[in-house]
């Protein structure tokens, strides 16, 4: 039996009943006695893991809900297409390749590189793709392009084209010339190597293309996610977080550094800091923002209160409502820093306009039955990248001094 809207406002309610009571226990915790503290404590702990529990279990009956209404895909009427995708199956279960080749070159508008294994039909990749989105917190909030060439180039206005106000009849003085920089998203090549037997490939009732998908997804999205975030730029993407980060405001600062916003404690931060960081970030880009940081981070913030004594974390309490901190939707992500001093634990701004991610065209697989026998391999490789946009639209929290 599918899922109903009403069995995930059954979870909203129960959602909203534990945290009526971890409110209860941390109410009574701040002002318990010394004594009482650590059982206290001890209880919010354990109520901060349940909402967890309950959030991700109301989005995966959210998530389910949306799989079983999206529109099933109609039979594919390029023949070619078609052709290609079965002629690819049977290379991965029999590592037949008869004609494969030629029916890759039909299928595709990108060449294919003889060396470089088989590309996968353009369903799977897509699928490849939009299971990694699942996957990843940086694929579901940033902008995602699709490029058919090898390197990845754009133009940005850094402003100084000049303007005024003249009479109907006035001269019109030639103004400034717009600073234009180009910048260019840094590339690397991710790999997967998923194993099957040839027993399991053998079976017509195992979705050998559905196992490959989902085992190559699963190894691309952990790799990338953190790519995405503090990748070095050496081999594989330039991640947000890697960018120079320096607390002088949007003005003075060249394009291309993060604004840092430093909490005042080592090590620390509270509520006021939170609202520092909103406010930081210029108006226009608050439409569509987000806060990111880890679980870690998210427990403490839950128990954060404004000065009339009412939590910050609101959680989702209606069917298709995500939980909210100060108004603003959450990206939790496992790859952000713990509270530490001088850590970054804390990220606030429109991560869509703020970074792009950038996917080649075309996943290659070389399929291996001879290295680990009776193992059947799949080196699976993708050329993927990514660049800073906006070094405005995305602020920093760090926790120092």
């Amino acid at each position: 039996m599918g899922v109903e809207l009403k069995d995930i406002q059954e979870v909203a309610d129960e959602l909203k009943g534990q945290f009526t009571a971890f409110q209860e226990k941390n109410d009574k915790r701040v002002d318990a006695l010394e004594s009482e503290k650590g059982k206290l404590a001890g209880q919010v702990d354990t109520l901060n893991g349940k909402l967890d529990e309950l959030e991700a279990y109301k989005k995966g009956l959210e998530d389910e809900l949306a799989n079983l209404k999206r529109p099933g895909g109609g039979s594919d009427s390029n023949k070619h297409v078609t052709e290609h995708k079965t002629a690819f199956g049977s290379f991965v279960r029999k590592g037949t390749e008869d004609g494969l080749r030629d029916l890759e070159m039909k299928a595709l508008n990108v060449g294919t590189d003889a060396d470089g294994g088989y590309a996968v039909p353009e369903e799977l990749d897509r699928n490849i793709i939009e299971l990694e989105r699942d996957m990843s917190p940086m694929r579901q909030v940033c902008n995602v392009i699709t490029i058919g060439t090898s390197d990845y180039k754009r133009l940005v206005n850094l402003g100084g084209a000049g303007s005024g106000w003249v009479g109907e009849t006035s001269a019109r003085p030639e103004t400034d010339t717009p600073t234009l920089t180009q910048i260019v998203a840094t590339m690397g090549e991710i790999y997967a190597n998923p194993q099957a037997t040839q027993t399991s490939l053998d079976d017509m009732f195992f979705d050998a293309e559905g196992w490959l998908s989902g085992e190559v997804a699963r190894e691309f999205a952990e790799q990338e996610s953190l790519a995405f975030l503090n990748g070095n730029g050496t081999n594989k993407p330039k991640g947000i977080l890697a960018n120079t980060l320096a607390t002088t405001d949007d003005a003075a600062r060249a394009f291309g550094t993060l604004q840092k916003i430093h909490s005042g404690t080592a090590g620390d931060f509270d509520g006021d800091d939170l609202l520092s960081v909103i406010y930081k970030l210029k108006k226009g880009y608050r439409t569509g923002a987000q806060w990111m940081f880890n679980g870690n981070v998210l427990h403490k913030i839950r128990t954060f209160k404004d000065g009339q004594g009412n939590y910050l974390w609101a959680p989702g309490l209606q069917a298709g409502e995500a939980s909210a901190l100060l108004g603003y939707g959450i990206a939790e992500n496992e790859d952000m820093a713990d509270v530490a001093a001088d850590a970054n634990s804390v990220m606030f701004g429109n991560f869509n306009r703020a970074y792009t991610i950038v996917d080649r065209m075309g996943t290659r697989v070389l399929r291996d039955p001879y290295t680990n026998k009776p193992n059947v391999g799949f080196y699976t490789t993708k050329r993927v990248g990514g660049m800073l946009t906006d070094s405005n639209a995305v602020k920093v929290l760090t926790l120092s001094v």
